[in-house]
């Protein structure tokens, strides 16, 4: 059989959330702006690559097209 869990009551849900919360370790101002800029760098970049993918293969879709 399997055993019952114990409930836990809400007062002891909110001690052991707090407990959970204050191991957070939040990253500082620096560390948020350098991944910010990191993230729209490779944003752009990868627009870049996923651009020229799709033109190339339009004009090779275009080009078989043109074939029939």
């Amino acid at each position: 059989m399997a055993e019952k869990q114990k409930k836990t009551s809400p007062a002891e849900f909110i001690r052991q959330v707090q407990t959970e919360t204050s191991k957070v370790v939040w990253p500082t101002r620096q560390e948020t702006i350098t991944t910010a800029i990191f993230v729209g760098i490779m944003m752009v970049i990868l627009s870049l690559f996923f651009l020229g993918i799709d033109t190339v293969f339009g004009s090779v879709v275009t080009w078989l097209l043109s074939l029939a």
